[in-house]
């Protein structure tokens, strides 16, 4: 190998993120060019703005597509996010012949096919780890490591932001509104937090699991999603007296009939489950196959230092493959599994109905899901009079049968209000 050689790096935005890549890859070089055999020099930045203090104004430039474009520069780094021009560039990246590291989540699961394809027809690498849970390293287990296994099962807390959310509200009662200031003030959510709490972060992270998983194309519109912005104080402490927690999940799994059921919603987990202990903005992904069996991969999901070192561990393996040759794993698109709807998805509900209190009640409720062939697991009525609750849980059902029930129950003299529904996973029986 030889450590001689130099490799020219340019990235493309310079956030915090690309300002932790550009600090390490200086920090760092003699390590780097040992472990990649190969000095990796970054040579320039593409900015909006030149006024960052942190990084040499000599590395700087507004002319994005130049980088791409020169033909000095040998690698490129992408960590603008966003759609355009991030899918541009890349794309003009791979046509000149530059592999390309990237963290951006929401262009790979809308254009991934297209981007997969360009980067084969180039014979240049597309590498990804930092696109989904930071610095855990779940992206290239699912490439590499697991690809003589059978995938069965993903369920995921991939979005720190709504997990932070989450915690606060289990361990001190929050309301979701104070929850979600005070993640905002600790610099845990942006002042929009619109792509966190309403799940569309988790629902492109969702979609590239799910295609890695099951060896078929999935992309963001195929994900069920519902956010969290509805979970309120009551629906957190019912699920305490249960021993149940509420998590923000993304979740991939193959169904009976052979389809691929990818979805993102606010979901109940008992306290014993490993993903119930991931606390704060911590991220963790549980995976279960044929013979591995089940493993969690836990860790920080996001900030400028976590996701750099994806980065920097994606810049290293380019780096080796320009050095001595070869490509990393292609897209494995082979299996070619349909999506299945939500609606033919199984799971189960916790129902809380707010009712009268008078005879027959049970039984006209019982009736409503006899109706629609979902079983009842168990009933549990809390209050007395004009506070008369019960608590469903059903057994595991199609969704589509589930949502009918509720929409039934909801015209029922007796039932004066549904006051929450929240899907159940992660239990056996």
């Amino acid at each position: 190998m030889n450590s001689q050689k130099t490799l020219r790096v340019g990235m493309l935005g310079c956030g915090v993120v690309g300002s932790e890549v550009a600090r390490l890859i200086g920090a760092n070089q003699k390590d780097l060019t040992a472990r990649s055999g190969a000095k990796l020099d970054l040579v320039k930045i593409g900015v909006r703005n030149l006024a960052r203090p942190n990084v040499a104004k000599d590395l700087l430039t507004t002319d994005l597509e130049s980088i791409v474009k020169d033909k000095n520069i040998d690698l490129i780094i992408e960590v603008i996010g966003g759609i355009e021009p991030a899918r541009t560039l890349i794309l003009e990246a791979f046509a000149n012949g530059k592999s390309v590291v990237t963290a951006n989540k929401a262009l790979l699961a809308k254009h991934g096919a297209e981007l997969f394809a360009a980067a084969d027809k180039s014979g240049v690498d597309l590498y990804y780890e930092a696109a989904v849970a930071g610095a855990i390293p779940i992206l290239r287990p699912l490439r590499e490591s697991l690809v003589g296994d059978h995938v069965q099962r993903i369920m995921g807390i991939v979005n720190g932001t709504t997990n932070y959310i989450l915690t606060k509200m289990d361990e001190s009662g929050s309301a979701f509104a104070d929850a979600l200031a005070e993640a905002q003030t600790l610099g845990f959510a942006e002042a929009d937090p619109t792509a966190d709490v309403e799940g569309f972060d988790a629902a492109a992270k969702a979609a590239i699991l799910a295609g890695l998983a099951f060896h078929s194309r999935v992309t963001d519109s195929d994900v069920y999603r519902e956010g969290i912005t509805k979970i309120t104080a009551t629906d957190v402490a019912v699920a305490k007296s249960l021993d149940l927690v509420v998590k923000l999940l993304a979740i991939a799994e193959l169904t009976n009939e052979g389809k691929i059921s990818v979805r993102v919603h606010p979901t109940l987990i008992s306290r014993s489950h490993p993903l119930a202990s991931v606390r704060e903005a911590f991220n963790a992904v549980f995976v279960e196959s044929e013979s591995a069996g089940a493993m969690m991969f836990y860790g920080r999901g996001a900030g400028g230092a976590p996701t750099a070192s994806a980065i920097l561990g994606d810049l290293v393996a380019v780096a080796r493959h320009r050095i001595s040759g070869g490509l990393g794993p292609r897209e494995s698109d082979y299996a070619d599994l349909g999506v299945a709807p939500m609606g033919s998805t199984k799971t189960r509900y916790l129902i809380r109905l707010e009712v009268a209190d008078r005879p027959g009640v049970l039984a006209a409720v019982a009736q409503t899901f006899s109706k629609h062939d979902v079983s009842i697991q168990t009933v549990r009525q809390t209050g007395r009079g004009d506070n008369a609750e019960l608590i469903v849980m059903t057994h595991k059902a199609a969704d589509s049968a589930l949502a009918a029930t509720v929409a039934d129950l909801s015209t029922l003299d007796a039932v004066k209000d549904i006051a929450s529904v929240l899907r159940v996973e992660g239990m056996s029986a």
